[in-house]
């Protein structure tokens, strides 16, 4: 299993309740696919810089999990089919350990070069 980071833009509309369920719905979502939710946090209402869809604000969500990086695939078909959720990205995490000892290899490999 990788950590992984998803930030989820949620399209509340105003529905401070709507938000809390869709909260908990993307948490089971994740669960059901084999990851393990570590932390949720509710980033609340932020303005867009420019109006998309005409929509100028979102409710934003980041959770850190862990989930088999097959996972990944099964959620985003999952999450292109809700639409109130408005946009979602997942990113890898990469402990600090790991990127030093990677620039070390990458150093060393132009080095001998």
């Amino acid at each position: 299993m990788k950590a992984y980071e998803g930030l989820f833009i949620l399209d509340s509309a105003g529905k401070e309740e709507g938000s809390k369920d869709l909260v908990d719905k993307i948490q089971k979502e994740i669960e059901l696919a084999g990851g393990r939710v570590e932390t949720v946090q509710k980033m609340g209402m932020r303005s867009f810089a420019r109006l998309t869809q005409k929509r100028s604000a979102g409710f934003y969500v980041n959770y850190l999990f862990q989930a088999p990086p097959s996972a990944i695939a099964a959620l985003d078909a999952k999450f292109h089919l809700e639409p109130e959720i408005f946009r979602w990205q997942f990113l890898e995490v990469v402990p600090v350990k790991e990127r030093k000892k990677k620039k070390k290899k990458a150093v060393a490999k132009t080095a001998k070069d």
